[in-house]
């Protein structure tokens, strides 16, 4: 595949700019707006519209490698990633199971993009449950002028449990830092504002740094090459002697935390994708039985909708889809009541919320692979039409499933079960 080098000026071209005009522009455009503060209800009418386009043009998308910039701006603009954070801080508030419950819909209309757009929702699930977090308020104020976030810490470097090669050290004149390295599926990376990873300092220690994507020294490069979530723009970020200042900076020992725990919304995330992919396929299944489907030649039915066969494998279809949003949306809610466990409880609960996540995600999972599977059961050769595109929901839930195994889900969730063994605490619960 050939690469498509986005610079800091090529990217500047599809992504918003980091002048200060633009920036004053989006904080006085929140100034003006606090007198009708986001809500929940407001951000699903806005972007309800997107989100019909966005499912509307998912299949010729794919087939053109079209990167849909324009509905992911529009996304960001109604304050989309503001879902969430508190009220008393300019969010639109809302609760974690209000918060899946619009990213599976984003999912259903588009997985790519809800794939895109997942940095940005921990950023801002971030600041709504860590009030210690380290520039919080700044952070805040990104989210809520519709900044996009993009990170990844993963390297291709051949290390064991995410060890890390890119370097930020000392400049010559001690007044800043110098970051070095490439990170790889970088999700979002084209769409992104600001560019989030890790890098080893020069005392060996893991640090994590927040930079721009329109500083000079970052490349963003179109290189992702997965059968599935083509469009999530998760290519390499190349960091060439990015200049890094003191505050862009954190530190974050993760085993003093009193719930270490904190990539559990990171997997709910992931298991929300795949409960709307599960749920685009069963909107395929519908639309292709009612509208393209012809019943066999031995079939019982004069039309596919009345066709004993195709009916069973649109109900199996339903129920994997809503059995994949209930679990997620059960989750959420266990998930959701940690905020408010008190101090001397919130490690064994935030254990039995990672180990609910990881269920969650393994029924998720399951039920988008069978669902995209069954789909092609509701017709005959003509379903397999490239036309359609249907294979597209296996390929993207089986990309999306690669991210963490499930088995080793399962193994963790037994573990718990059986001995009461923790998991582990390496993000990835």
């Amino acid at each position: 595949m050939t690469e498509t080098l986005h610079t800091s000026q090529h990217a500047a071209d599809h992504t918003p700019d980091h002048t200060a005009d633009r920036t004053t522009d989006r904080t006085t455009a929140i100034a003006a707006d606090r007198a009708t503060a986001p809500t929940v209800a407001g951000i699903r009418t806005a972007i309800a519209p997107v989100l019909a386009e966005l499912a509307a043009t998912a299949r010729r998308r794919e087939g053109t490698r079209d990167y849909p910039f324009e509905q992911v701006r529009a996304l960001a603009d109604a304050r989309l990633v503001s879902l969430g954070i508190p009220a008393e801080d300019g969010g639109a508030g809302g609760t974690l199971r209000e918060v899946v419950e619009v990213i599976i819909d984003l999912a259903r209309a588009d997985s790519n993009v809800a794939q895109a757009l997942r940095a940005s929702f921990l950023t801002a699930n971030q600041v709504t449950t860590r009030r210690d977090l380290p520039h919080r308020q700044r952070s805040v104020e990104r989210l809520l002028r519709g900044d996009l976030f993009a990170g990844t810490g993963n390297e291709r470097t051949g290390g064991a449990s995410g060890s890390v090669s890119t370097t930020v050290r000392r400049d010559g004149n001690g007044t800043g830092h110098v970051l070095n390295g490439t990170k790889y599926y970088s999700t979002g990376g084209l769409y992104a504002d600001w560019f989030g990873g890790t890098a080893v300092d020069e005392n060996g220690d893991t640090v994590h740094f927040t930079v721009p994507t329109g500083r000079e020294g970052v490349e963003l490069v179109d290189d992702f090459d997965a059968v599935g979530q083509r469009l999530t723009a998760s290519g390499s970020t190349r960091l060439t002697d990015v200049r890094v200042t003191d505050d862009e900076l954190t530190r974050t020992d993760r085993a003093t935390l009193p719930n270490p725990w904190l990539g559990t919304f990171a997997q709910i995330y992931l298991a929300s994708i795949q409960a709307g992919i599960a749920a685009a396929a069963l909107d395929d299944a519908i639309w292709f039985g009612r509208e393209k489907a012809r019943p066999i030649k031995h079939s019982t039915a004069d039309r596919s909708t009345d066709d004993p066969y195709v009916r069973q494998a649109v109900g199996r279809i339903a129920a994997r889809a809503h059995a994949a949003r209930s679990s997620v949306v059960v989750a959420a809610e266990t998930l959701h009541r940690l905020r408010h466990t008190p101090a001397h409880e919130v490690r064994a609960a935030g254990a039995d919320a990672a180990v609910t996540v990881a269920q969650a995600q393994y029924v998720a999972i399951e039920s988008a692979f069978e669902a995209a599977e069954l789909l092609f059961d509701v017709g005959g050769g003509s379903a397999t039409s490239r036309e359609y595109a249907f294979d597209r929901h296996w390929r993207n839930a089986r990309t999306v499933a690669n991210h963490n195994p499930r088995d080793w889900k399962a193994a963790v969730v037994g573990a718990y079960h059986l001995t009461g063994e923790e998991p582990p605490i390496t993000g990835l619960f």
